[in-house]
């Protein structure tokens, strides 16, 4: 019963994760920026982290089950 909440947040997680580097990695290929009015590199940057970070929070939910 206690694996449901952590099936949840790791699906969220990583799908959020997920979806971060793939918008964040399609907008650095077409050379769009990643925030408005921030720089290119370090919104690009902290985006990557973000993504990368989330992802990995999901990857340890389904590992705490």
């Amino acid at each position: 019963m206690e694996s449901g909440p952590a099936i949840f947040a790791g699906t969220v997680f990583a799908l959020f994760g997920a979806g971060l580097l793939l918008w964040t990695g399609a907008r650095v290929a077409h050379r769009a920026p990643v925030a408005q009015g921030v720089n290119p590199v370090a919104s690009a940057t902290l985006a990557a982290l973000a993504g990368s970070g989330a992802l990995l929070l999901g990857v340890w939910c389904f590992t705490r089950m």
